[in-house]
């Protein structure tokens, strides 16, 4: 019934894990193979075919109508929410080389993925790449070999042989020509995982004004009407090398007509006579290779399984576009941007999707950019080898977890460890017998490796990767690997961001022009043309429309019975000098380190204290004199003495100000400060607190103002509120980061509201794990501790509850619904025996590719868009709640996995966006919920800078701003 596709192992595609966008590469195979028709035993038949078993298919509140406005301090029983809707229901070391000693291991995090209604390739022979030759693996790397003709014993990592290395699941593709048949797909379907409530009449809100909105999407007006025949192919010995899998196929061309084909999965037009096809072939070497081509089912291009086929035939006219394969989108490298003095380039390039949406399948196109350096990591190497101390330890540190580039087959690679005991002298055994690594890339790329004693990179393959035939370690060298992306110290030159900015963020219409340039050039080019012909496939070259609707501005309320209606942009920083802060905690005993001070520190620390308190003075809240330290040294332990003396005068905060910003003496502050002493601490650079050239000192009083209100959030106060519309309500909000010291460790950072209409406080909470069923365990328990924190301070428990989850990745979806929803209900029944609450989960994710525009500008703060471009099978809509002042302003998405709240989807979304007001750092409006931004400030803290759980005496303050 088309529940699933199968994958290699007999497991549905739902099983075998999946991403949100279906991509697939458009190519034919490279290979060495030539077919040759050779009739099979009837024993050779029986022992090449493989059993497939299937998968199984996976009390209304009083809101009110508008309130009021005014200007009274506390917050209304009833707020402006509009009129109710319809509601929903609920729901080891060697000799050392002149590069060093070997370095230590270090193992990369594992990431749980899991099934969603969304594409990517088998689960056995997905990421195939370039024949395997060129990326060789030790000895040491390698499996067991596929038994074969040729093959006897244990594999040694030939690279021309089965199961031995190659590029990593994300990068696939050859650059072969794609106008031969075969192409490599991505995409696969597995059962829609249907999240939205069954007594659910609508989720269309009904707040807001209607504003009409273009979206970056086209619709599908034909796609083939007739049945599609699907078959699964396997080859013995198994091959790995995508080339050569699709060299075989495409041989076979006149006997199979059109198809098309993934690596695993055949699609063809006509059926074939027999249920089981199978013929001999010869690879390069001379050995034989059997294919087998078995029927596994139809695929009506009714039933949603064909948004597959159809996400295969775009990516197969994309691939006729000159477009260069990096990774797994399309990039356009003849428009490639170069910035010389950051030795950097820009690439241009599409981002593709094609799914069922509300009525129709609509493909959603973004445009994207690849940035690329034009240094090696051998250059990066010498770099770290001439300016550091301690050469091993600064390089590895750069390049673990890096995302490299191997520019003679254009595949990137995610390095995992630098082996100090390897150099390309270093030998694998091939086919032929033992051959190094340098020997090799000659003969097989003519490439000559100048460094022989340069240490090897390490690929770790993921475990879905190892079971379909990949080595476990994949081989690289330096000198052939280009660095991607930008490094914490690009990122910190502002020179440096503020080029790329200005041809990373588009203007919306400049970017409304490239997506019309997409469609026309898919749709003008003669080979893309044809192969949309050939599959009866035609695009709208229209927009999508869509109305949305702009929620009400919302009512920003401070102390004193003062309020103000926030502006067309949501920003209320020109009304913060003159006001009172909503909860102000005067801060009267603190600590200031200084820096050793030069002649001309010492008075921009001391004018910087008297702005200080002047901004504090225009928001009626005291920060008194500090006592101050003064340091003889400059260095780590000089600050950790300091700290120390600090603490023992039992301050409110310490303050400590620093000559530059070195990360470590950072962390070395943070941490003594959280863990250690568990003080509230306020870190600030010389450089922010120095007037530009020409200026006074009154011209950091922006400074100073947001200095005064971190330093108010720290010890416990509130700069603002929005009216909240119910009582007893907790909203809590979770974010995840890894550890950048210890790869296999990532942090969980909880941060809960404690009911913001009678108390401003937050609890707060970050553990380690090491997985996903670690990670869900720890959430539950931290849920417990919030909620009995909740009830501690007000001697009742939360009647509602709103969870935002953040940082979750579109392949984790299925598991968040099905296991940790249930794991944090279950914690909380434990709590509230038997007690009734209200409770909902909402999935929030940021890093999507739909955009809107109204008209050739970004929509306004506060758009809801709840129709059209959202899923059929979720619970979900869109927000743009923050304002841009530069290129296009991105929508968040909510994806309601659990809602037992009964409330409308017009309130659900009104009181998402009034969330989107409180995050303190900044006077205005978040693209997520100010927990959400919490959360991920703490688990970065910790997971960048502490390492370690913050000291529990901290929880109940926000003193990760």
């Amino acid at each position: 019934k088309n529940k699933g596709i199968m994958t290699g192992r007999g497991r549905s595609r739902g099983q075998a894990g999946q991403q949100q966008q279906g991509q697939t590469q458009s190519r034919t195979g490279g290979g060495r193979g030539r077919a040759q028709q050779t009739p099979l035993s009837p024993q050779q038949q029986q022992g090449s075919q493989q059993s497939f078993v299937p998968a199984p298919a996976p009390t209304v509140s009083a809101w009110g109508r508008p309130a009021p406005q005014s200007a009274a301090a506390p917050p209304p029983a009833q707020s402006a929410w509009g009129r109710p809707g319809p509601q929903s229901a609920a729901a080891p070391p060697p000799a050392q080389s002149a590069w060093g000693r070997p370095a230590a291991q270090q193992t990369s995090a594992p990431v749980v993925q899991v099934g969603l209604p969304a594409f990517r390739g088998s689960g056995e022979s997905r990421a195939r790449g370039r024949p395997i030759a060129q990326q060789p693996a030790g000895p040491s790397q390698a499996g067991p070999s596929q038994a074969g003709p040729s093959q006897a014993g244990p594999s040694q990592a030939e690279p021309s042989s089965p199961a031995r290395a190659q590029p990593s699941q994300r990068e696939r593709g050859n650059g072969a020509p794609a106008d031969r048949g075969a192409i490599r797909g991505r995409a696969v379907i597995s059962d829609i995982i249907r999240t939205k409530p069954e007594g659910m009449l609508t989720k269309i809100g009904n707040v807001g004004a209607p504003v009409p909105l273009k979206t970056n999407y086209f619709r599908l007006l034909k796609k083939p009407n007739w049945q599609i025949y699907q078959y699964r192919v396997d080859f013995s010995p198994n091959i790995v090398l995508e080339g050569l899998r699709n060299r075989l196929i495409f041989e076979q061309k006149a006997t199979l007509g059109g198809y098309l084909f993934d690596g695993t999965m055949l699609f063809l037009t006509v059926k074939l006579r027999d249920e089981v096809t199978q013929f001999m072939s010869k690879d390069k070497e001379e050995n034989p290779i059997q294919t087998t081509i078995k029927f596994v089912g139809l695929v009506s291009m009714m039933t949603a399984s064909s948004v597959q086929i159809l996400n295969l035939i775009l990516r197969r006219s994309m691939g006729k576009l000159n477009l260069q394969m990096v990774g797994r989108n399309f990039f356009d490298s003849a428009a490639k941007i170069t910035l010389n003095q950051y030795k950097l380039q820009l690439w241009p390039g599409y981002l593709t999707s094609i799914r069922q949406h509300e009525t129709d399948i609509l493909l959603c196109a973004e445009v994207t950019t690849k940035v690329m350096r034009t240094e090696t990591i051998h250059d990066i190497m010498v770099d770290c080898h001439k300016n550091e101390r301690n050469f091993q330890t600064a390089f590895t540190e750069i390049v673990v977890g890096m995302t490299v580039l191997t520019e003679f087959n254009k595949k990137t690679y995610k390095i995992s460890e630098v082996d100090y005991s390897k150099n390309p002298r270093s030998t694998f055994m091939g086919k032929n017998g033992e051959i190094s690594f340098a020997d090799y890339y000659l003969q097989k790329h003519k490439l000559r490796i100048k460094d022989m004693n340069q240490p090897l990179l390490a690929s770790k393959s993921s475990n879905r990767k190892i079971r379909g035939g990949e080595p476990e370690i994949i081989m690289l060298i330096p000198e052939l690997c280009s660095a991607t992306g930008l490094t914490q110290k690009m990122r910190n030159d502002g020179k440096l961001m503020a080029a790329l900015a200005n041809h990373t963020r588009l203007a919306p219409k400049v970017r409304i022009e490239k997506y019309i340039a997409f469609n026309q050039r898919l749709q003008t080019t003669k080979e893309s043309v044809e192969n949309f012909n050939e599959w009866n496939f035609k695009l709208d070259t229209n927009f999508v429309n869509v109305s949305g609707r702009v929620l009400p501005n919302e009512t920003i309320l401070f102390g004193k019975g003062k309020s103000v209606l926030t502006n067309q942009e949501a920003d209320w920083s020109r009304e913060f000098r003159n006001i009172t802060m909503y909860v102000a905690q005067d801060c009267n005993r603190w600590v200031l380190i200084a820096p050793n001070t030069s002649s001309y520190q010492a008075p921009i620390i001391k004018d910087f204290l008297s702005v200080l308190q002047q901004a504090s003075r225009g928001m009626n809240y005291r920060i008194g004199d500090p006592q101050i330290i003064n340091l003889t040294e400059d260095n780590g332990s000089s600050y950790a003495r300091a700290l120390d003396q600090a603490a023992s005068k039992d301050p409110q905060l310490i303050m400590a100000i620093l000559p530059n910003n070195n990360s470590d003496r950072y962390s070395i502050i943070k941490k003594k400060l959280c863990d250690d002493r568990a003080i509230p601490s306020q870190v600030m650079c010389i450089k922010t607190i120095t007037p530009k050239p020409g200026r006074d000192k009154s011209s950091l009083l922006t400074v100073g103002t947001k200095v005064a209100i971190q330093i108010n959030c720290k010890l416990g106060g509130a700069p603002w509120m929005v009216q909240v519309p119910v009582s007893k309500l907790m909203v809590v909000g979770y974010d995840v980061c890894h550890d950048t010291k210890d790869k296999s460790r990532s942090y969980g950072a909880l941060v809960a509201t404690m009911d913001m209409r009678v108390a401003q406080n937050y609890f707060s909470a970050v553990t380690h794990h090491s997985n996903g069923e670690e990670m869900s365990n720890n959430l539950a328990l931290n849920m417990q501790k919030a909620v009995r924190t909740y009830a501690a301070q007000h001697k009742y428990l939360p009647e509602r509850i709103f969870f935002y989850r953040d940082g979750v990745g579109e392949g984790q979806t299925n598991y968040v619904f099905q296991h940790e929803i249930q794991q944090v209900r279950n914690a909380l029944d434990k709590v509230y025996e038997g007690q009734p609450y209200k409770f909902i989960f909402i999935v929030v994710s940021k890093r999507i590719n739909t955009r809107f525009f109204k008209g050739d500008a970004n929509p306004s703060p506060g758009t809801v868009v709840d129709d059209i471009v959202t899923m059929p099978e979720r619970y979900d809509f869109f927000l743009v709640a923050q304002s841009v002042r530069q290129g296009t302003v991105s929508p968040t998405s909510y994806n309601i996995l659990f809602d037992g709240s009964t409330l409308t989807p017009g309130q659900l979304q009104q009181f998402t966006y009034k969330m989107t007001h409180l995050y303190y750092n900044w006077s205005g409006t978040l693209a997520v919920p100010s927990v959400c931004q919490y959360a991920h400030k703490l688990a970065y803290l910790v997971g960048n800078y502490i390492h370690r759980s913050p000291s529990a005496y901290l929880e109940k303050k926000l003193y990760f701003l």
